[in-house]
């Protein structure tokens, strides 16, 4: 009877001991796999983000907020390009050496990733259409402006450019509405198109939400400061 009751007493040992061990197993592996999740949205020094860095690459020039993780404003030439690739499955891709959102801060919600400077006005080679693919062109935007009014305008520059060079800057002002992700909202994109041939300047000012207008009701005085 004694060998029975310590035969049992060591089981019920060996399997509390298995017990705990699997806990504090599983527990590691918890903590290792939230501190990676963390890692994967936090800066490698956070306290180098800069405010503002101009990128300039061979389709636009961005001057690009890493702290709002957000571009303050963008300048491209949009002209008669022929269109050679089409976007496909292409979507957006962070870049070295640049701080920026990406596709945490536009996870179920309202805001679509807005492209400032139009991929189908650069699908002309795979590597321009790449580059319109990049976080630094990129904001966050209204969904239905987005997908209405901004692209209706978008479109309308491509008729424009078949008579002539465009030169467009794309300004962005923001809220102080930040996303639970690090970004900050944009408040009101304005959008400016030089005519080449003309010298005419005509700029369009849209606030970050859902249209109640056509496009070219948003036209507003150019004004060089």
């Amino acid at each position: 009877m004694a060998l029975t009751n310590t035969l049992k007493g060591i089981i019920n040992f060996m399997v509390s001991n298995l017990m705990v061990r699997t806990y504090l197993t599983c527990l590691l592996v918890f903590t290792l796999a939230c501190t990676k999740a963390q890692d994967l949205r936090e800066p490698t020094n956070p306290v180098e983000l800069r405010e503002e860095v101009t990128v300039e690459t061979p389709i636009f020039t961005v001057i690009y907020s890493e702290t709002k993780e957000q571009p303050l404003s963008i300048v491209y030439r949009s002209s008669d390009r022929v269109k050679n690739v089409d976007r496909g499955s292409m979507d957006f891709h962070t870049e070295n050496n640049y701080h920026t959102s990406d596709r945490h801060d536009y996870y179920r919600n309202v805001w679509d990733k807005g492209h400032l400077a139009p991929a189908a006005t650069f699908s002309d080679s795979r590597e321009n259409l790449k580059q319109t693919f990049s976080y630094l062109n990129c904001a966050l935007q209204n969904q239905y402006l987005n997908r209405g009014e901004w692209r209706l305008l978008e479109e309308q520059e491509r008729k424009w450019d078949d008579e002539q060079e465009l030169i467009v800057t794309v300004k962005i002002e923001f809220s102080d509405s930040i996303l639970p992700t690090g970004a900050t909202i944009p408040n009101r994109f304005i959008k400016c198109i030089e005519f080449t041939d003309s010298n005419n300047i005509r700029c369009y000012s849209f606030p970050n939400e859902k249209p109640t207008k056509g496009w070219a009701e948003y036209e507003i005085e150019y004004n060089q400061g």
